[in-house]
């Protein structure tokens, strides 16, 4: 099903976004066009998941991760929502973090043999969420600088406030999953 599921929501995604990036390309569109182009790419991103002997990462993980694409590229940039809906950004760093956390138990339960789980501190298990949420609050923050130097010019419209609300925002999403994840430790 998980198999399914990847192949599915990618094709769905890649052809959605091949089709608005022609469409783009012949309006002239040339930031719309440029992100369609990187919406292909992530969405192709999850197939390398298929190669693996078995998956670690659940259905709803999976779906979160498109959800979380179609919110980025199609809504927030394309359908413009982060300039009509102040919101929209933080939200989104807000639920990056979260996904990102959730993913920090399911590579916990890869890398952590299930016989040596018991002994790892529930403290060990809330820095690990909360840094790997982090890290990917910063490396998003990247992307957007060198996206706005090189390419677009209007990711990080809100400067430096922007830049650290956005990563205010993916800490606190880390922090929820993190005391998630550190209070039911035996259940992970």
């Amino acid at each position: 099903m998980k198999k399914f599921l990847i192949i599915f929501l990618s094709i769905i995604f890649i052809v959605f976004m091949a089709i608005l990036m022609v469409i783009y390309i012949s309006k002239g569109d040339s930031s719309r066009w440029q992100v369609a182009l990187g919406g292909i790419i992530v969405s192709a991103l999850p197939l390398g998941l298929l190669f693996l002997k078995e998956n670690p990462f659940n259905i709803p993980t999976i779906f979160g991760y498109y959800l979380f694409l179609f919110c980025t590229t199609y809504l927030g940039s394309i359908a413009s929502f982060y300039l009509h809906y102040k919101w929209w950004d933080s939200t989104l760093h807000l639920y990056k973090g979260i996904l990102v956390g959730y993913i920090g138990i399911t590579l916990f339960k890869v890398f952590a043999r299930k016989t040596i789980r018991g002994e790892i501190s529930r403290m060990i298990i809330f820095l690990f969420v909360v840094s790997l949420a982090v890290l990917a609050s910063i490396l998003w923050e990247i992307y957007e600088f060198l996206g706005d130097q090189f390419v677009t010019h209007t990711m990080q419209r809100g400067g430096n406030t922007d830049t650290m609300l956005d990563l205010l925002a993916g800490l606190v999403g880390g922090l929820i999953i993190a005391m998630y994840g550190a209070v039911r430790k035996q259940r992970i």
